[in-house]
């Protein structure tokens, strides 16, 4: 019996690889999957493993791959699935930037910045809240199934835009900029009720120090608010799971905007 021989198409390899490069550039930009606690070989085996998985639905925008397909081309291809991967995993960024950046208010008017420390895992600097509204945005998306819907919203990329297809660049850009600006508007409705209650109470110690300049405003301004903040940032927090769900489904709704 002769040695055993396994004929693989070119076509499809040339195909996988494509779409493993998209997905890995996907995991290394989007959240909770581009965290430094993932080994980078998981990340590259979750990479090829999405990528065999989507490969019955994946198809050529042409019929240059695996058949006429020169070495600049397939490097050009390459090239364009690194940015279409990163650009989706952008927008997924920019839903975790928003309870981040929620959270980062609530320190900044609470008092809490201060406290900041560099944090190792996301490589970025926040303080108590800032640090709490991301790791609960991570654990209620995979409590909800968003990391499945996210790669539910991956996979269909690829039937909106195939492997060799070109970019739409100008929707591309206008997608980045009203993803960015909806991020800040995100964090201030997420944090605006707090903020609110934190400067109608510099405003009453504001009010008491004139009615009593002997009294330290500021000696009493720090606990003051502390105490504010921990009692109305649970308020806050109660409504995390749905405001993380919303922000899902416009990050998903993103996702396939730019490739339509």
């Amino acid at each position: 019996m002769g040695p055993l021989t396994v004929t693989l198409p070119l076509a499809m390899v040339e195909l996988v690889m494509l779409a493993g490069v998209r997905v890995a550039a996907f995991l290394v930009i989007a959240p909770p999957f581009a965290n430094s606690s993932v080994p980078g070989r998981v990340k590259a085996m979750l990479a090829v493993g999405l990528a065999l998985a989507m490969s019955p639905r994946l198809e050529p925008a042409d019929g240059t791959l695996g058949t006429g397909l020169s070495t600049a081309g397939f490097v050009g291809a390459l090239f364009m699935q690194v940015l279409i991967g990163g650009a989706l995993g952008f927008l997924v960024a920019l839903v975790f930037a928003a309870v981040q950046g929620a959270g980062t208010f609530i320190d900044l008017f609470g008092g809490f910045q201060m406290a900041a420390a560099f944090d190792p895992m996301s490589m970025t600097s926040g303080a108590q809240f800032a640090r709490l509204y991301q790791f609960t945005a991570v654990v209620l998306l995979f409590a909800s199934d968003g990391h499945q819907m996210l790669i539910a919203g991956l996979a269909r990329t690829f039937d909106a835009l195939p492997i060799g297809a070109a970019l739409d660049l100008s929707r591309l850009g206008s997608t980045l900029v009203d993803g960015t600006g909806q991020m800040f508007v995100a964090a201030l409705q997420i944090a605006g009720p707090l903020i609110v209650v934190l400067f109608l109470t510099d405003v009453g110690l504001g009010l008491l120090t004139r009615v009593s300049p002997a009294m330290n405003a500021f000696a009493l301004g720090f606990p003051l608010k502390i105490l504010m903040t921990l009692t109305f940032a649970t308020f806050a927090y109660l409504a995390m799971p749905g405001v993380i769900d919303g922000l899902l489904g416009t990050a998903v709704e993103a996702l396939l905007g730019v490739v339509r």
